[in-house]
Formats: structure tokens, sequence, C-alpha cells
């Protein structure tokens, strides 16, 4: 007769030796997240000791309000870079949109008109860096290139510098300061969230990844690799637009500068965060810890009483040592 101590009915169960290299693996396909996420972790411990001024609620508000347009740009951005391509024109872009939302503002148009002016404005400087880039298999750097001093000159042209006064109710959509700052965040979270879905649960954010690793392999099994570039620009750009509306509330003015070195920090908080630069490998959470590394360095000089010219040099080196760790990673593969 057959053993009975044998028979299992239900799925076999995963032994605590197989479980442990599965998470290693796991720890290893993830380790410049959780490097990152330490790092970040460390720095938020050392100032609670050194510096329990940054805690201060007001101007730790203020900063995340001030960075969620940041985050929206950064996550778009991810995604480009996880398509093999890059797009430093985002910052000009922004400038351009936040005008024009200023401009429909000021002409009394609601603010939901106003939010459908600035998107569109900027999906459609997306569509042309997506079909230049796509349709005609430019380079994006040198593409993006072009449409960011197109942008800027255009708009300093049209402009001159002058700024766009907003009308009464336009900042933080008619709500106190704090209700503002609090939507705003929870807008920028929201964002961060719904992309997060769609590249782990929709179709076309796996195609992202498959097209970022191997454009050709991934036609070749029925993906339109150009048009998922394509549909990739756009919505960097359409992000870029949300963002610029977003940035636009929290002034009673609209500066057309306020985009400058926003292409910067969006692709700083990609490479930190894990966005590998060749393409096809990234995580959005990797993005957002990044971020907020990178954007911590500020206020924390400020409280330690350290000058303010070591931050550009202390984001640097973060930027460099991830690019090497990068590079190291690679090579062992």
């Amino acid at each position: 007769m057959p053993d009975r101590a044998q028979d299992v009915s239900g799925p076999p169960q995963e032994s605590g030796a197989s479980r442990g290299p599965r998470r290693l693996s796991a720890f290893r396909a993830h380790f410049r997240e959780w490097t990152v996420a330490g790092a970040l972790a460390f720095l938020l411990l050392f100032l609670l000791g050194a510096a329990p001024g940054f805690y201060q609620s007001q101007p730790l508000l203020s900063l995340l309000t001030r960075e969620s347009p940041t985050l929206v740009v950064a996550c778009g951005m991810a995604l480009v870079m996880i398509c093999r391509h890059v797009d430093i024109s985002v910052g000009s872009l922004f400038s351009v949109c936040g005008v024009v939302a200023g401009l429909l503002w000021s002409s009394r148009w609601p603010a939901p008109a106003v939010l459908l002016g600035a998107v569109t404005c900027g999906a459609l400087g997306g569509a042309v860096n997506g079909a230049l880039v796509a349709g005609l298999r430019l380079p994006s750097i040198v593409v993006t290139l072009a449409t960011m001093v197109a942008w800027r000159e255009g708009l300093r042209w049209l402009r001159q510098g002058q700024f766009v006064n907003l009308p009464d109710g336009a900042q933080w959509l008619g709500m106190s300061q704090w209700g503002g700052q609090t939507a705003l965040i929870g807008l920028g979270l929201l964002v961060f969230l719904a992309i997060l879905y769609v590249c782990a649960r929709i179709a076309g954010g796996r195609y992202i990844y498959a097209v970022g690793s191997d454009a050709e392999a991934a036609r070749l099994t029925g993906i339109p690799a150009s048009r998922v570039t394509f549909l990739t620009f756009v919505l960097l750009g359409t992000l870029t637009g949300f963002a610029a509306w977003m940035g636009a509330l929290q002034s009673p003015q609209v500066d057309p500068k306020a985009g400058a070195g926003l292409e910067l920090k969006a692709i700083a908080a990609c490479v930190v965060g894990g966005v590998a630069v060749s393409g096809g490998r990234g995580n959005l959470w990797g993005v957002l810890v990044g971020l907020l590394l990178l954007v911590c360095v500020n206020p924390a000089l400020t409280h330690l009483r350290v000058e303010a010219h070591w931050e550009k040099a202390i984001q640097g080196s973060v930027i460099l040592l991830a690019v090497l760790a990068d590079g190291w990673r690679s090579r062992r593969r």
C-alpha cells in the first residue's frame, strides 16, 4: 500500500531553506533602492540628534509641497529613462506650461479649464519630442536639447521676464495655506501611486521595460516599440504640464523661469534611485527615496550651519556614487 504520509492534498509548502535564498535574491535585485533608503534613514536619524530644528512642521511641510511637482516630473522622467531615452527639455516646458496656466487664470478661466490647458500644452510639447525621437529615430538628447532651447528662448521673447499675476483666490485654490499644501502633497503622491500601478499591473507599463531592455526584441514579439516610445514622451509632457499647474498654485505670481534646473533634479532623482541610464531597469519607489535624499541636503546643511555651496558638491558626489555603483553592477553581470 502507498504511504499515506506522503499524500499531500494542498500545494507544496515552501521550506525555510528555500525562502532564504529567494529573499536574498530579492534584496540583491533592489540593492540600490535599499541602499538609498538606508542613507536617507541615516541622515534623518543624524538630524534628529544634531539638528532637531529640521523637524519643525511648517518648514518641513513647505519643503514637501515645493518638491511635489518635482516628484511628478521625476516619475515621468523615470519612464523615459527606462525606455532608454532622456528628456532635458522638461524644465523649459514646465516654465511654458506654468505661464500658460497663469495667463488662463488671469483671464478668469475656471481652475479645471486652467488645468486642462496646462496639461494639453505639456502633452503637445511631449508629442513633439516623441515624434522626432520615435518617428525620425533621432537621438533623444539632441532632440530635447533643441526643444529645451526653443521653449526657453521663445518664452523669453514673449514674456521678457515678466511675471504673470494671478487673480485673488488662485493661490492654494482658495484654501488656507495648510490646506493647499496638504492637497498638493496628496496630489503628488496620488500621481506617484497611479504610475506605480501602471508599471506593475498594466501591460503598457511592462512594454516600457521591454522596449528599454531591447527594442528590436520587443518589436519581434509584437510590441509596437515606436508607439511605446512616443507615448512615453507624451506622458512625460502631460505630467510636466500637471506639475506646472501644481507649481503655479503655490504663489500669487508665476515666474517664467520657474522650471530652471528641474530637468537636472528629476534626472538626478532617477539615477540615485536606481533607474539604469542604459534603460530597461528601474523602480519608482527608488525614485521617491532618491528625490527625498537629494532635497533634504539643503535644509540639513542650513540647520547644521554649513555653507550652502556644499549642497551641489554633496549632491554631485551622491549622483557620481550612484553611477559608479550602476557601472560596477553591470560589469559583474
